[in-house]
């Protein structure tokens, strides 16, 4: 465990890079997610306790390890996210974790698939991290779709990104699948059972 409860409002946060420590002088309602905590301090890491955590010295020069992109595609529309169309469906996958930043880049190509496509599956096996901005993104966006008699589905999203649309009730708002091919099949099944 890398960022550790002291007392009811302390906890330490242990660089997994350089071993350093930091005592903060808060600690967050639940123990178990921390990424309010660790980013507030300038600490990069896991959302999650046991994950691993960088201090703002060695978030800089560290690079993300390969495997937690979780075999996520080659992009084909640009370097942040991929969009594929399916049928009636388009497959968006964001590349990384989906923060201010990126909400923004990915702002226009999923506003504009949410009002072209009946289905928008927004594929989150390379997130592992979603702050408010990118939340009220993937919100605008089923908004849009049901405005036009459409939905948005979520595809591998990872235990972080439940544990937030539980937290903020959203977790019955986007319909959420294991992986892409199962919200595809779903999608084609229920439009040919509609009448």
């Amino acid at each position: 465990m890398t960022a550790v409860p002291r007392t009811s409002r302390t906890a330490v946060l242990i660089c997994d890079q350089c071993g350093s420590e930091e005592t903060t002088p808060e600690m967050t309602r639940d123990n178990d997610v921390v990424w309010p905590l660790i980013a507030s301090h300038g600490w990069t890491g896991s959302p999650f306790a046991t994950g691993a955590h960088r201090c703002p010295r060695c978030s800089i020069t560290v690079a993300r390890p390969a495997d937690t992109v979780r075999d996520a595609p080659a992009p084909a529309h640009g370097a942040s996210y991929d969009i594929r169309e399916h049928d009636d469906a388009v497959v968006i996958t964001p590349l990384t974790d989906v923060d201010a930043g990126l909400a923004e880049v990915l702002r226009d190509g999923l506003m504009a698939a949410a009002g072209r496509y009946a289905h928008v599956v927004v594929d989150l096996r390379a997130v592992h991290f979603i702050d408010s901005s990118g939340l009220g993104l993937l919100v605008r966006a089923r908004q849009e779709a049901r405005s036009h008699g459409g939905t948005v589905s979520l595809a591998a999203p990872s235990r972080f990104v439940l544990t937030v649309l539980h937290t903020m009730r959203l977790d019955v708002a986007f319909p959420h699948f294991p992986d892409q091919e199962t919200a595809l099949r779903h999608i084609r099944t229920a439009g040919a059972q509609a009448p």
